[in-house]
């Protein structure tokens, strides 16, 4: 994907928690779109590899939970973390990070990974299909930056972390920010 390029429109299903179902598990189905997620809004999207892997749990979600209000003062009205997880093992990343500002998408059939580019084998590691790591500013549903990690490849044998970071993002914002008031 490229500044300027349009994201894909798909259907996500996630899985929303709500009380009237009743019981030990008061969550329902419901699906959203890629613009029930971005119209109208200027966000921070960042894929992953998977939920509850050591680099995105320890590094990359936690660097955009607790640097939300930065970029918030940077003009980003939310950050979304994507995976090819489905809804119930985002849902459960989620809680046990304690989430409160980073809001998950799960692309369970990994549809709108495959139509950025970005879906790529892990076999060598047991996931199958997954999202490469990246991260852009999406304005609009418009791809405003994109920041993807060197090396795209199936079954790669690292996991490159740095390009897509919660620093490398926020720093590029500040950067833009000051370009547009001058």
């Amino acid at each position: 994907m490229q500044p300027g390029s349009k994201l894909p429109e798909v259907t996500f299903h996630t899985r929303v928690r709500d009380e009237s179902v009743g019981g030990p598990n008061p969550f329902r189905w419901e699906d959203k779109t890629t613009s029930d997620y971005f119209a109208g809004k200027r966000v921070v999207l960042f894929a992953l590899p998977g939920a509850f892997t050591p680099t995105c749990s320890t590094y990359q979600l936690p660097g955009f939970e607790k640097g939300f209000g930065d970029f918030a003062a940077q003009g980003i009205d939310a950050i979304y973390c994507l995976s090819v997880n489905d809804s119930f093992v985002m849902n459960q990343w989620a809680k046990a990070q304690g989430l409160e500002n980073v809001q998950v998408i799960p692309d369970g059939s990994g549809e709108f990974t495959r139509r950025v580019g970005m879906l790529v084998r892990k076999d060598n590691l047991g996931f199958g299909l997954r999202s490469w790591r990246y991260a852009a500013v999406v304005n609009n549903g418009v791809i405003e930056a994109w920041f993807e990690e060197p090396g795209l490849a199936d079954n790669h044998g690292a996991d490159p972390y740095g390009v897509s970071s919660p620093e490398t993002v926020l720093n590029w914002l500040i950067e833009a920010n000051k370009e547009q008031a001058a």
